[in-house]
């Protein structure tokens, strides 16, 4: 086939997948570990706006945050996956992701001629939570999405930046994982698809291969046999919670330049999807 052809052939599937994607709304959890400064996704998102999809961006940050209790003296701690939450850490917390790591990226979105918004899960009680347990301190569960803000800033034509605090009904702010956040809001949005953008290749077996499609049973039966573990469980299990509200889900290697416009607008697969 000719280059033209190529060429051609590559943008009519392209525009086939943006017809797919108009008005539609993708949920996007950015890990805090996959931005830097040779990161396409600021720019992908970018063009995906222009393109009419309809984002919402979940962000994490739990390096900086523990690179900057590291500097107050504290020592991280995780359970499962999830960071030991103490009032001193809740604090760091709420500075990073609300204020730090928020706003940087809602800068930089609109510095590439982006519409965004920067909140979090206690802005208009988006996030209602209560305690999971005394082991983690004060780590939320979320009881309910109330969508209603993101609902007037995605009609506005804005992209709302979610950082994962939530509230209590009486008014505690709580650390929630931002894994969770994303699958939370992408079924109640009812997105079209879910993507997690990490700094890893996706989900792999035993033996170090990337499984590019996985089975809700088949990645349940991962997770229980402990293959997938640490910081990916949240994942795997936000995609198992989406299974049957959501498009599709996707845990994808955000290392990968244009990562993201290539997960959503080609056949291509850079990492995991849970179906």
């Amino acid at each position: 086939m000719e280059q033209g052809e190529v060429l051609a052939s590559a943008l009519e599937e392209a525009l086939r997948h943006v017809e797919g994607l108009r008005d539609k709304v993708v949920v996007v959890k950015v890990g805090g570990s996959t931005l830097g400064s040779q990161d396409t996704t600021s720019r992908d998102l970018v063009t995906l706006q222009r393109l009419g999809v309809r984002l919402v961006v979940v962000h994490g940050g739990g390096a900086t945050i523990s690179e900057w209790l590291k500097k107050t003296g504290l020592e991280p701690k995780f359970v499962g996956g999830l960071r030991v939450t103490d009032e001193a850490t809740l604090e760091v917390a709420l500075m990073v992701l609300a204020g730090k790591v928020n706003k940087e990226l809602v800068a930089e979105v609109q510095g590439l001629g982006g519409k965004a918004v920067g909140i979090c899960g206690a802005d208009g009680s988006l996030l209602v939570t209560r305690q999971r347990s005394a082991e983690l301190g004060l780590v939320g569960d979320i009881t309910e999405v109330r969508p209603e803000l993101l609902n007037v800033l995605l009609e506005a034509g804005y992209m709302p930046v979610i950082a994962p605090i939530g509230v209590t009904e009486s008014g505690q702010l709580l650390n929630i994982n931002a894994d969770t956040v994303a699958a939370e809001v992408a079924v109640a949005l009812g997105a079209q698809r879910l993507i997690f953008l990490t700094d890893v290749p996706g989900i792999l077996d035993q033996n170090g291969k990337l499984l590019s499609t996985l089975s809700q049973w088949e990645t349940q039966d991962l997770i229980s046999r402990k293959v997938i573990s640490g910081g990916m469980i949240p994942k795997a299990e936000g995609c198992l919670r989406c299974v049957g509200n959501v498009g599709s889900a996707h845990i994808t290697d955000g290392r990968v330049l244009h990562a993201l416009l290539r997960e959503l607008l080609t056949e291509q697969r850079v990492g995991t999807a849970i179906v």
